[in-house]
């Protein structure tokens, strides 16, 4: 797939998006409110769903940065800027490996660790094994899986017959689909993010995950759900986070990509977390 560039709209949107912070946050803030900022400093780290790359947590990103908070946005293996590295030999373990070693080689602790979509998977399996690193978890618009799901199990059929095709074909990789099927709530996005989309490997929606327990050792759990996006799993763990003593809900007027469509409102979910 042929990697474009944002158009130059999107280019200047983000980029008075970060000089605006910049500029208005500390006046905004006050000399008191900025030293309890960074009193409370933190450390994010924000996973991308299928198809996209750490690019898409820009307008977060820079919404957290200018709080002062330290965030990561990895790309996981075999897409966006890691797509040359994709292969047959990419599961949902090495996924799961690229975010525990980014704790590692990182050193990281007090972690807010936030999936979006098909990141609830990596995210979910990470758990297991730097649950006692993580403060608080955060699904967005997220799958949530349960010990022996596999991708395939839990997707739409529509995708699932596109994933099954795939495979069939023996490829590695399946296409992303058009951006508009995410109910973008700007149109400009929509072209933006069909340039940057880049094939998904089809190895990580297999093999069944294998959980024992460490997601809900996390002491803070949230779901968000971008409710102008139809899925009748995300509707479930929506109403299952509701009806949870240990976690919190939040449903969004938005679309799938609540990053996008509700930048404000998600850093300060974030943030609250």
């Amino acid at each position: 797939m042929a990697f474009g560039f944002r158009s130059a709209t999107a280019a200047g949107r983000r980029l008075f998006l970060k000089s605006t912070l910049a500029s208005a946050l500390p006046l905004a803030m006050g000399s008191s409110s900025i030293a309890k900022a960074q009193a409370t400093r933190r450390t994010y780290v924000l996973v991308h769903g299928a198809w996209h790359g750490g690019w898409c947590w820009q307008p977060v990103r820079e919404r957290l940065e200018a709080l002062g908070h330290r965030v990561l946005t990895p790309t996981l293996t075999g897409l966006a800027d890691r797509s040359h590295l994709l292969s047959d030999r990419i599961v949902l373990q090495t996924h799961i490996d690229d975010i525990v070693n980014l704790y590692q080689w990182e050193d990281l602790t007090n972690v807010v660790l936030v999936g979006h979509s098909y990141g609830g998977w990596p995210v979910s399996g990470a758990l297991e094994r730097v649950h006692d690193r993580t403060t608080a978890v955060v699904f967005v618009d997220a799958f949530v899986p349960e010990s022996g799901q596999a991708g395939r199990d839990l997707t739409s059929p529509g995708i699932r017959k596109i994933l099954d095709e795939s495979l069939a074909k023996g490829e590695i990789a399946r296409p992303a689909p058009d951006a508009s099927v995410f109910n973008l709530a700007n149109p400009k996005d929509v072209p933006w993010l069909n340039e940057r989309m880049t094939p998904q490997p089809n190895g990580v929606a297999v093999a069944p995950i294998q959980l024992r327990g460490g997601r809900e050792k996390v002491a803070r759990k949230i779901y968000v759900r971008g409710t102008r996006y139809a899925n009748s799993s995300f509707d479930g763990y929506l109403a299952q986070a509701r009806q949870t003593p240990d976690w919190q809900a939040h449903a969004v007027d938005c679309g799938h990509h609540v990053m996008l469509d509700q930048s404000e409102g998600l850093t300060k979910i974030l943030t609250e977390a």
